[in-house]
């Protein structure tokens, strides 16, 4: 017997609506507006790139 419980949280369901909206997005910019974007996005963030 199955039982089916109901999602507080669909995460494959999340990620597609970011992975469309970012394809939206990004479908309208240039790879150079589109690095841009990302890179402010990770300071604002506060991530840091590890050095090797």
């Amino acid at each position: 017997m199955e039982t089916k419980t109901k999602k507080k949280f669909d995460a494959v369901k999340f990620a597609r609506e970011q992975k469309d909206r970012l394809d939206k997005m990004f479908s309208k910019m240039t790879k150079e507006e589109i690095l841009e974007y990302l890179k402010n996005k990770s300071i604002e963030r506060g991530r840091v790139k590890p050095s090797a």
